[in-house]
């Protein structure tokens, strides 16, 4: 039971390991001054109220006080990908004949024909073996 519960346990850990190595993520963070308004992952990120006032203020003194910061973390890209072709002749042998062999190896019996199958047998009237007193030891 325990060997089964951890067996498990390693294989979702395992799964979830290699899920997130290669996800990339876009963290974008929004910035009043020094006051971090706003942090967002999947959506853009929500703008403070006075985005619109620094706006015009912006044109006028060329400084905005608001500002964007985009974290960008990149996932693994490097998975090792091979093709057939890329395997050595041996390696290629092997796997063509192990899976030959592995197909042909459930192959069905042929099917059987039972030539007593729809025979019924005779009704007993009386019980040979008690009329004759014959026994079998």
């Amino acid at each position: 039971m325990i060997k089964q519960v951890l067996h498990n346990f390693f294989s979702i850990t395992l799964a979830f390991l290699v899920l997130f190595s290669t996800v990339s993520l876009t963290v974008e963070k929004h910035f009043c001054g020094d006051v971090l308004v706003d942090v967002s992952i999947f959506t853009e990120g929500e703008k403070c109220a006075m985005e619109a006032f620094e706006m015009k203020q912006a044109a006028i003194t060329k400084k905005n006080c608001c500002k964007d910061q985009i974290d960008f973390v990149q996932g693994q890209k490097d998975l090792a990908i091979k093709n057939f072709d890329d395997l050595e002749f041996e390696q290629q042998l092997f796997l063509t004949s192990f899976a030959y062999i592995y197909i042909n190896l459930f192959e069905g019996l042929p099917e059987q024909i039972i030539p007593h199958k729809d025979y019924s047998p005779p009704n007993l009237i009386v019980d040979l073996q008690l009329v004759n007193d014959t026994f079998l030891i």
